[in-house]
């Protein structure tokens, strides 16, 4: 994890939106509505900075991934990599910026192909893009980065069902590392491996972060792993970013309400801290991205609602109580009654001081 609050922009993301229509009809179709995925997305990446994105599934991180690599083509919106607005690019000046920002996917097997050798699969990009690796060296290249990614060079005639599930999603970052891009957008990376297979995945992403001075969007719905690997952490929710800061502030000082439960949601391995934590459980279900709620969006199931709420769009700003403040609870958060509150608990229950622990005396 790097620390890069103060380091140049390399990647900035402004009023982004992807709407997929809705339509009936079959010789005249007509446009009844659209599935809102993302609306109205707001972020900045830092050069050798790990920005983590959470959110239940279906808030739209998935598909802002996409968008960043023009996997798919936003419906408005600005994405700026290095000044520079690439969201209409085509040609050789999108393969020039593709080269530089490369994707690591969610699924390590169905991301490659069976019917090719890692070789292949690792050398690919090559055949895109050959100035980077002239063909007579390129077999050198993909053994090297087998190396670097903790894999046995000699692997290389092999294919991806001869490996296990860890080992593929080292290939997917081989295959990623190949053209040296600057930036990494990794969506979802571990969430299908074993807890033990994800450390190991991770661990080896911090590594190759300052070994390739790379700049990582890590997508994931795993709070504990995002806070692990991440220097900033964005939360969204219905296609939109609610919360956003450093990693210290949105954990230990969250002041949005959906972080709040998110944040108690996550498992407590302290039976006794267990006990004394504070268990939000929202009502309803997250309203469809086709019909999304007037106002603030998460409205419908948040505690604190008023009619306020349902009348204004709140803005991702740092809330109006805490911009004279310097503490941690002063950052962005898009809620009209935003307050820090503690849901993580401490180490130590409420309530037991230091004499409850004894010292030996009678």
């Amino acid at each position: 994890m790097a620390s890069s609050a103060s380091a140049e922009p390399i990647l900035e993301v402004s009023g982004l939106v992807k709407h997929y229509p809705l339509t009936r009809g079959i010789l005249f179709r007509k446009q009844i509505g659209a599935v809102k995925a993302v609306d109205g997305v707001d972020f900045t990446l830092h050069r050798g900075e790990t920005l983590g994105i959470v959110g239940e599934s279906g808030c739209g991180k998935s598909t802002v991934a996409k968008m960043l690599v023009n996997l798919e083509k936003p419906t408005a919106g600005e994405i700026r990599y290095k000044g520079e607005d690439v969201t209409g690019l085509s040609g050789k000046a999108l393969r020039a910026v593709r080269r530089n920002i490369q994707m690591v996917f969610q699924d390590p097997y169905t991301s490659l192909n069976p019917r090719m050798t890692v070789g292949d699969i690792i050398g690919e990009p090559y055949e895109i893009h050959p100035e980077v690796a002239p063909k007579g060296d390129r077999r050198k290249k993909v053994q090297d980065l087998l190396d670097v990614v903790g894999l046995n060079p000699e692997y290389i005639n092999r294919y991806p069902h001869q490996f296990s599930g860890g080992q593929r999603q080292r290939i997917g970052i081989a295959r990623g590392l190949a053209l040296r891009p600057e930036v990494i957008v990794a969506d979802e990376p571990v969430s299908a491996l074993d807890v033990s297979v994800q450390a190991q995945v991770i661990n080896l992403l911090d590594r190759l972060q300052s070994e390739f001075d790379l700049s990582y969007l890590f997508i994931a719905h795993d709070l504990s792993i995002v806070r692990h690997i991440s220097d900033r952490v964005g939360v969204m929710y219905l296609g939109r970013i609610v919360e956003i800061g450093r990693d210290a502030e949105i954990y230990d000082h969250p002041t949005h309400p959906y972080t709040q439960a998110l944040l108690s949601a996550v498992p407590v391995p302290d039976p006794e801290a267990r006990e004394h934590r504070e268990r939000i459980i929202l009502a309803g279900d997250v309203p469809s991205p086709t019909n999304i709620p007037s106002g603030c969006r998460f409205r419908t199931r948040c505690w604190k609602a008023q009619q306020r709420c349902e009348l204004e769009v709140p803005a991702l700003a740092v809330p109006a109580e805490f911009r004279l403040a310097t503490g941690p609870a002063a950052h962005a958060s898009a809620c009209h009654f935003a307050e820090e509150k503690q849901v993580v608990p401490p180490e130590e229950p409420p309530g037991k001081s230091q004499d409850d622990h004894g010292d030996g005396a009678p």
